[in-house]
């Protein structure tokens, strides 16, 4: 069955065949085509001998293929149909799956509205370019996430979901991914022994948030949208940092504590972190003991990498090593006490910040050195190895007769 539409609308087959008697009309001016690409005086000379009619044949679009994208205004709704005016080269049609697949759209659009299309078939059913909306806003969107990408464009947008990975977010009805690792320092969940489960418990708290993200991958084929927390706030975050240099003392506020250090806010804006090597020059264990979230305390910068900024409380304390290398010498005899076993053995302090180990070579097994050398008690230890420029010293249990 053939639709007809009043009034008469010239099918594609023939726009195509009144273009080309139009093109065998002027062969010439196929010829004054070629002479504008090596010279654009010339086929100015040329056109205006050739009449009026030769820069219109140069200014008309070229037939569409299936793929392109075309605009044109809507001049008739029915049941499950729609019509588009694609002049010069006929009419489209929207109908079938593809309409079905638009039909929410489709539902509001009137007679006269502009619409953009994909063209799905050149000669399709009677003779009509069949079009597919739905195809043509994927390929609009898809594009206008480059552009984002491009311009380095942030969104507001609200968490939907989470996962152990990351967060789902939705843009333009396409559902994206937040990873975990391009969350701004403020979000990132802090979770010791890197426990999954928790990460995720952390990341739910998100869900329903509003996050400023930007794009920075989109790959139409593969269906993937990537956003980034970091991005926004990197420009901002550069500035700030540029205000600090490694050697600078700040005061700061705690704002977190995990196994590994104290993260502490220098200004809003502005996180550092204190590794726990740099918190004393003696043994650190139990941090929660030492801090609190909220807490004032004074930091020393000492690497700014990166755009991550590292400090050090024990780098504004004296080290007790300088001290220390005017009052021990390689073969002294000292008196210890034992802070800590591990595997390789036991380490004792000489005095506050300045220890060293005692071997597990220097007993038959681990065993009979954890009895031998208790926690908290002191021992008459031999100094075997001594330097306090790298703060290393090893000791020997000196057994007393």
């Amino acid at each position: 069955m053939v639709f007809e539409v009043t009034p008469p609308l010239p099918t594609a087959a023939e726009s195509r065949r009144a273009f080309k008697g139009y093109q065998l009309m002027d062969e010439k001016l196929a010829t004054a085509s070629a002479i504008e690409e090596e010279d654009s005086l010339s086929l100015k000379k040329h056109k205006k001998k050739e009449g009026p009619m030769g820069a219109i044949f140069l200014e008309s679009p070229l037939p569409p293929v299936p793929g392109d994208l075309i605009e044109g205004a809507i001049i008739k709704v029915e049941k499950a149909r729609v019509y588009v005016d694609l002049h010069p080269f006929g009419t489209g049609l929207i109908y079938g799956r593809e309409y079905l697949n638009a039909r929410d759209i489709l539902r509001k659009v009137n007679v006269g509205d502009a619409i953009s299309a994909k063209v799905v078939e050149v000669d399709g059913r009677g003779g009509y370019i069949e079009l597919s909306l739905k195809e043509a806003r994927q390929a609009v969107i898809w594009s206008e996430a480059e552009q984002a990408i491009n311009n380095k464009t942030v969104f507001e947008l609200p968490v939907k979901d989470a996962n152990k990975g990351g967060l789902i977010l939705e843009w333009q009805g396409i559902a994206g991914f937040l990873p975990a690792s391009q969350l701004k320092t403020g979000h990132y969940p802090r979770v010791e022994d890197g426990d999954k489960d928790r990460i995720l418990e952390e990341l739910r708290k998100l869900v329903g948030e509003k996050l400023a993200v930007s794009i920075i991958t989109a790959d139409a084929k593969e269906g993937k949208l990537i956003f980034s927390e970091k991005d926004p706030e990197l420009k901002e975050k550069e500035k700030i940092i540029d205000r600090y240099a490694v050697g600078d003392q700040v005061e700061g506020t705690v704002t977190g504590l995990v196994d590994f250090g104290v993260f502490v806010r220098l200004e809003e804006g502005l996180e550092g972190l204190v590794h726990i090597s740099e918190i004393d020059w003696g043994l650190v264990e139990n941090l929660h003991a030492l801090f609190k979230v909220g807490q004032k305390v004074r930091v020393k910068i000492i690497e700014i990498k990166d755009g991550k900024v590292s400090l050090s409380i024990k780098a504004l304390l004296e080290n007790p090593w300088k001290a220390a290398s005017t009052k021990y010498h390689k073969g002294d005899i000292v008196k210890g006490v034992i802070i800590k076993h591990n595997k390789h053995g036991a380490l004792a302090s000489i005095e506050e910040g300045v220890a060293g180990l005692v071997h597990i070579s220097d007993f038959p097994s681990e065993e009979q050195l954890r009895s031998a050398l208790e926690l908290g008690k002191s021992y008459p230890l031999l100094i075997t190895l001594f330097e306090p420029a790298e703060q290393r010293m090893t000791l020997s249990y000196a057994r007393e007769n």
